[in-house]
């Protein structure tokens, strides 16, 4: 084909200006097309209130939720007496253990005593039954009168006790950020900022009106609610301080509190496993401490791993099984294989529905037939799988080469010959590539579905985001899922190539 060079392009223009003349509509297809584009993105900024949203948004509460990802938190809580005496207490699996003693809280104790009066206990009268030595049953029994008398009533006690009391803490949440706690008082020092606070039992009170920007108060007399970021944040109520000072890292990832490795450095850890004296007489310690590990009841591995394991085979049987189905299911309906309209119609009207409904509400319904698991969530990629892949399969047979099911046929190949040998090889690389994206595809799926009760870790997901608490715990399943669909994503992508005959 000849080209024109510029210049006769030129003299062409100039004596038939029409040919290169653009309409009025052609001119003006592409501002119109921005502006339609402009628009739709307006309506949809007004329509879902788009500003509004981001106006009030908590966007510190989320700085919060991510922070949690990537640390934890230490949560000593001070709660108020009567006679002006405070007393700290710990979460019950603190990160710290059963006798927490941080550098960072400094605490003024005394020891007291105390005289306590206990109230009378509310002792129902005890029958108490005469024995006769001539019949088990109680004197007068016979002759109609009672059996029983009335036990004395309890009394009320006192009792003395010698207890250990703290009447002053100074917690420290940063360089320039401490929290002094006192019998009804509290004094916060933030920066150059001071914020005393009073609480009498009943009601909160600052001294400072409006409150330092890091302190917020919905009402007055209600708790106050203190923000220092990274470093945590406190609760002042009218009778307790709560305090929750954050630190980086997942604590207690490899033992737990209760593991006669915790609080170890490495190296002791290493030296106890390879020729320390066992803790445990009944197993080595390389055994005791796989045990420990595997069974932290704070991180609680196995049980992760083995949720973990459930996802990845609920997305193989799953897409297997539908492969399995889709595959004979999809010769049914493409029109150029099988010659009879109702079958096609009805083939494909199934592929809509199963695919029409989403996996997760496949996965609601088979969790309400079969109860929670791993069985709900792998009928639910079936069915899902089985119609997608059936529509897709259908259309690639439905796009074949006629010629070599020609060729097979010319030479009086029965039906099945020619299906075997004129039409698989031709789509069989294609199909094998869909089914490997949806398994693919299908272990991050089966992770969401687990979320309501289909089993596998999405349902440890959902439990430890529930606890509004364990977002560690949360990030270390995110991260599971994460190099689990990476590994998948490069095992899918490579199956892929060799298939479809390329080098990586």
């Amino acid at each position: 084909m000849a080209k024109l060079h510029m210049s006769e392009m030129e003299q062409v223009a100039a004596r038939h200006p029409e040919i290169f003349a653009r309409s009025f509509w052609s001119r003006l297809r592409t501002p119109l097309v921005v502006l339609a584009a402009v628009l739709y993105g307006l309506y949809c900024w007004w329509f879902f209130a788009v500003g509004t949203v981001l106006h009030n948004a908590n966007w510190s509460l989320a700085g919060t939720y991510l922070a949690d990802w990537v640390s934890y938190e230490v949560r000593p809580e001070f709660r108020m007496a009567s006679d002006g005496t405070m007393q700290i207490r710990y979460p019950r699996y603190s990160p710290l253990g059963d006798n927490p003693n941080p550098d960072w809280l400094i605490a003024t104790r005394e020891t007291v005593t105390r005289t306590v009066e206990l109230p009378a206990a509310a002792v129902s009268a005890q029958p108490t039954v005469k024995k006769s030595a001539t019949s088990f049953m109680a004197p007068g029994a016979a002759l109609g009168g009672s059996a029983t008398e009335a036990a004395p009533s309890a009394e009320a006690k006192t009792v003395t006790r010698t207890e250990e009391v703290v009447t002053r803490a100074e917690v420290l949440m940063g360089r320039s950020t401490r929290i002094e706690v006192l019998p009804g008082n509290v004094v916060v020092q933030h920066g150059d900022e001071t914020l005393h606070v009073a609480m009498d039992g009943k009601t909160v009170s600052a001294d400072s009106d409006p409150l330092p920007q890091w302190a917020t108060q919905k009402r007055p007399g209600e708790k106050i609610v203190i923000s220092f970021g990274l470093a945590g944040w406190a609760e002042i109520e009218a009778d307790e301080v709560s305090i929750r000072k954050r630190f980086l890292g997942w604590a207690n990832f490899i033992f737990d509190t209760q593991s006669p490795f915790f609080g170890k450095p490495a190296a002791d850890v290493f030296s106890l496993i390879a020729w320390g004296e066992r803790i445990d007489p009944s197993r080595s310690n390389l055994s005791l401490a796989w045990n420990n590990i595997l069974y932290n009841h704070e991180w609680q591995h196995l049980d992760v791993w083995t949720k973990l394991l459930q996802t990845i085979v609920m997305a193989f049987v799953g897409t297997v099984l539908a492969t399995l189905v889709a595959f004979p299911l999809a010769f049914v309906a493409a029109r150029n294989i099988t010659r009879n309209w109702i079958s096609n119609q009805l083939t494909k009207r199934l592929f809509d529905f199963l695919r029409s409904v989403d996996m997760l509400i496949w996965a609601l319904f088979f969790t309400r037939a079969f109860g929670p698991g791993p069985l709900a969530g792998m009928s639910a990629i079936f069915f899902t799988d089985t119609g997608t892949l059936g529509k897709l399969y259908s259309e690639a047979l439905e796009n074949i080469d006629d010629k070599q099911r020609e060729g097979v046929k010319s030479v009086g190949a029965p039906n099945v010959a020619v299906q075997r040998f004129g039409v698989v090889p031709q789509v069989l690389p294609v199909f094998a590539s869909q089914a490997l994206y949806f398994w693919e595809s299908n272990t991050r799926s089966a992770t969401i579905i687990g979320a309501v009760g289909a089993g596998g870790i999405g349902l440890k997901l959902w439990e430890a985001m529930a606890t509004n608490s364990d977002w560690e715990n949360v990030a270390s399943m995110v991260v599971l899922i994460l190099i689990v669909v990476f590994v998948f994503d490069g095992i899918s992508n490579a199956l892929r190539s060799r298939l479809m005959g390329r080098s990586r």
